[in-house]
């Protein structure tokens, strides 16, 4: 049997919620430690330019085992 790691991140996919990634992380055994939020950007080409726009953020949670 393997052990689980001590540390896991878990991801807010699109049609999740943070309530739902929350509870899956206790179903699992683990405890939210570090909440991060990591941008998405887009390159867009304008007027010969490349412009570089934020077009959402990622939510990601570390989880610390119980």
């Amino acid at each position: 049997m393997t052990a689980k790691p001590k540390k896991k991140k878990f991801y807010v996919e699109d049609n999740m919620t943070i309530d739902q990634v929350l509870s899956q992380m206790a179903a699992e055994g683990y405890s939210p430690v570090r909440r991060m939020e990591e941008p998405i950007f887009q390159e867009k080409k304008e007027n010969g330019s490349i412009q570089i726009i934020p077009i959402g953020k990622k939510i990601v949670f570390e989880g610390k085992i119980v």
